[in-house]
């Protein structure tokens, strides 16, 4: 195990004005041990772990994170292995040394005092929290932030494993990162709340720069994000578009579709590929182009590169699916959109869009602060619900006991020895 205190990691740190209200929490936040914390590139919960920790940081709370050393934190740091494990070419089907990471941290958490201890469901070894928590004394949540099931692989086979993970489940109290990811769950979960991801602002906010002449796709290149239907609409209205994103070598699924959907189309002039790009360079991407176009196939359960977009004020056309609506203002930050030909369509409005209340909108309503304010009120709540039951735990055990042992003290008389 290692650890790091905060004055050793070279952060700037955030601005912060605290309320009187406020008091400090000691906080245990347990990241999947999967990808760095801020990511490279691509990674949505670390980018939401990332925000959420230094915004806890700023905020006076007292925030250890565990977590392979390679992450970045203005945070005490745990670890118990030096390098992420898809950093050290780990499979995501390994989940020996996840497992060994959660346990770990776990048994550490235990050793201390903890106000909240704080997980994170991301990828199906992530699915091992629900029985390493459920008996948690501790006050603790945990953030879903992908979708069930969880025992699935990406060339679709689907096994019942989530199914019998619901034996722990219903003890664990859960956030759920948008009301649609809440709605979409069918399981026995214990939903105490939903909290929207959040940005810094400060970091991404860029003033209205140049635009250029093309649209953009960004994300993961697998068939939900829908990279080939952004292809065919940027064809269809006639306009450049840049694809930027990540393949993952991992994934079969991820290169296969990248070799024969996307790759073929790649012309240089008008569809251009240019790679992962880190924050900057998506920062300066997005606010030079003329919207993001996003035509997912699937249920997201957020979408943190509609935020990323829409701070660097670059509007978003995006397929009115999973929590879409929840973050763009229909014809106001960009539009939602249900086939291909609106989204032709909506490309030729773009103009209607104004960027700067398009970055008002995401400073306002998903900045990393927000985010970290609305996880202070649900650790508030979770702690008082933890506290009662423990109190009622108490008043039943009393109730079990002899009325004799009540009511008067024990007389050791009874126990001498002859």
């Amino acid at each position: 195990m290692v650890s790091y205190p905060a004055d050793e990691r070279e952060l700037i740190p955030f601005p912060h004005q605290r309320n009187d209200q406020e008091i400090p929490m000691k906080i245990a936040q347990i990241a999947p041990p999967w990808v760095p914390i801020p990511p490279p590139n691509y990674g949505g919960t670390e980018n939401v772990l990332f925000h959420l920790v230094e915004q806890q940081v700023a905020q006076g709370h007292d925030v250890t994170l565990f977590a392979p050393a390679d992450a970045r934190t203005s945070a005490r740091l745990v670890s118990f292995f030096p390098h992420s494990l898809l950093q050290e070419n780990v499979p995501w089907t390994m989940h020996l040394k996840a497992f060994y990471h959660l346990q770990k941290a776990l048994e550490q958490v235990e050793a201390q005092d903890f106000d909240i201890v704080h997980t994170h469901l991301s990828s199906s070894a992530d699915l091992y929290l629900f029985p390493l928590t459920a008996h948690l004394v501790m006050a603790h949540v945990t953030t879903l932030h992908s979708c069930f099931p969880f025992d699935h692989t990406p060339d679709g086979w689907c096994g019942d494993a989530d199914t019998y993970y619901m034996d722990w489940a219903p003890s664990v109290p859960v956030v759920a990162i948008s009301e649609s990811a809440r709605a979409q769950s069918h399981f026995p979960l214990n939903f105490v709340g939903v909290v929207h991801n959040g940005v810094e602002t400060r970091q991404i906010s860029l003033p209205p720069q140049k635009q250029g002449a093309y649209f953009v796709w960004l994300g993961r290149f697998v068939p939900e994000k829908g990279a080939h239907l952004a292809i065919e609409a940027a064809r269809r209205a006639d306009v450049s578009l840049i694809l930027a994103g990540t393949i993952d070598r991992h994934v079969p699924g991820s290169v296969c579709y990248f070799s024969e959907m996307i790759q073929p189309q790649i012309d240089g002039e008008k569809v251009i590929y240019i790679g992962p790009v880190d924050a900057q360079q998506k920062r300066l991407l997005l606010g030079s182009a003329r919207g993001l176009l996003n035509p997912i196939n699937w249920e997201e359960p957020f979408g943190m590169v509609t935020i990323e977009a829409m701070l660097s004020c670059c509007p978003v056309i995006s397929f009115d699916r999973g929590a879409a609506r929840e973050l763009i203002i229909h014809g106001k930050t960009g539009f939602l959109v249900h086939t291909l030909d609106e989204m032709v369509q909506s490309i030729a409005r773009i103009h209607e869009i104004d960027r700067e209340i398009t970055r008002l909108h995401v400073e306002s309503d998903f900045s990393a602060r927000r985010m970290a304010e609305r996880y202070t009120q649900i650790y508030q709540q979770v702690i008082a619900m933890n506290t009662n039951r423990a109190a009622e735990e108490r008043r039943k055990s009393t109730q079990r006991l002899p009325a004799a042992l009540i009511s008067s003290p024990l007389d050791t008389r009874n126990f001498s020895a002859n």
